[in-house]
């Protein structure tokens, strides 16, 4: 689900508490947090090539 962290305060909290700082983009896998776009660990995670 997409938030939008810059008119959604309880969202910017949220990235907040799971991240440390605000920073977009930020894809959440399970459990796994991905900050900013890094294909290869994207890839990894989603289990494609």
């Amino acid at each position: 689900m997409a938030k939008n962290v810059a008119e959604d305060t309880a969202a910017r909290e949220e990235l907040i508490a799971k991240t440390g700082r605000v920073a977009v983009p930020v894809v959440i896998i399970d459990d796994e947090v991905v900050v900013g776009f890094d294909r290869g660990r994207l890839q990894r995670l989603l289990g494609i090539r």
